[in-house]
């Protein structure tokens, strides 16, 4: 299977056409809000700053708080990466040393909106997700579109929970490097850098994740339980093997549980039967075997991800500049895959529309 597959996955609603239109004309136009795990407890030895950023990217975002309060950017700590063509609100944790400072952290696309206190930094993953609120501009009114089809498709099916692709980097650079560390060939760069070399395994592993999803949604195999499937609890919980299938079916039907995907590495919750031998299935197609994941240490531990999610919240309106969308996803899922459901259009590697 082509590269292609793992960056431009299969549709849910591929028979039902799409509203077209652009994302992220104006920053103002896609809005994230964070949906913390926990509320800052009042009290402790860091300080909780609930900001508003707008048109920064993440990292460049982090250290211009940094910069701003005088402090290292190790020192800061965030639960999630936010878009960068956006406005955006998260929280974001800082030394309560800081203090004094926070009069120079305003302004410039950063906006203080509340500040508390709590005992631990914050650190990737304390969230349980993220709120949307998109404005798509210039949707194609020729189209005889039937939206509600689409939403209540997503409704009642669930989003496949693939990876965007900005995810695999500018034009799938990021991914490419990946694919070359893991068979061992030479890459076309030198990788010294660690988090560079981090973030390509983690492109590589992603993408094998949406090679297997989408095998699976082609095969009409999404909402059906395989002998061997790995099963988590929904929304939060342990794993298991599914062996009584009917019954897990069933417990699957009423959204108790889910199948639960590999992120490929030494410590993956292994599958058995059937698929495990899908899951086998995705590596040689790739070029892989699983003996090639486990030269990367830490690297690679491996984890399993939720093959679809549900969007019961998501809705929509018509606007005077298109549609207006609303919808939540929980942490790790993205809004861009969400979108092509519904427009129809390729995403470039920023989650931009390609024109």
């Amino acid at each position: 299977m082509s590269e292609n597959f793992m960056v431009d996955p299969p549709l849910v609603s591929v028979d039902l056409p799409g509203i077209g239109g652009k994302i992220k004309v104006e920053p103002e136009d896609f809005e994230v809000e964070e949906i913390a795990a926990y509320e800052p407890c009042g009290s402790g030895d860091f300080l909780y700053l609930w900001l508003e950023k707008r048109d920064l990217g993440a990292e460049f975002f982090a250290r211009q708080v940094a910069k701003r309060l005088g402090i290292s950017p190790g020192e800061i700590g965030t639960a999630g990466l936010k878009d960068r063509r956006a406005v955006t609100r998260q929280w974001v944790s800082v030394p309560a040393a800081a203090e004094p400072n926070l009069n120079q952290l305003d302004g410039d696309g950063i906006r203080v909106l509340r500040v508390s206190r709590h005992t631990n930094k914050l650190r990737p993953g304390h969230l349980h997700g993220n709120r949307f609120r998109i404005l798509v501009r210039d949707v194609d009114a020729a189209k005889d579109v039937d939206l509600n089809a689409i939403i209540e498709r997503l409704k009642q099916h669930g989003l496949p929970n693939f990876y965007g692709a900005q995810r695999f980097g500018r034009a799938g650079e990021t991914l490419h490097l990946g694919l070359a560390l893991l068979r061992g060939e030479t890459p076309e760069r030198k990788v010294r850098n660690p988090f560079l070399k981090k973030l390509a395994l983690s492109a590589a592993q992603s993408a094998l994740f949406n090679h297997y999803l989408g095998q699976r949604l082609t095969d009409g195999l999404l909402r059906t339980v395989l002998p061997g499937d790995v099963m988590a609890k929904v929304p939060f919980g342990g794993m298991f093997i599914a062996e009584d299938l009917p019954r897990e079916q069933a417990r699957f039907e009423a959204r108790d549980i889910v199948s639960a995907g590999p992120i490929v590495g030494r410590k993956t919750f292994p599958a058995a039967g059937v698929a495990a031998e899908r899951e086998a299935a995705t590596l040689a197609a790739c070029g892989l075997s699983a003996s090639q994941f486990a030269g990367f240490g830490k690297l690679m531990q491996g984890t399993r991800r939720h093959n679809l999610v549900y969007v019961d919240e998501l809705a929509w309106e018509k606007v005077a500049e298109g549609v207006r969308l609303a919808f939540t996803l929980p942490a790790g899922s993205y809004a861009t895959v969400l979108l092509r459901e519904i427009m129809k259009n390729p995403f470039d590697d920023e989650g931009g529309v390609c024109e």
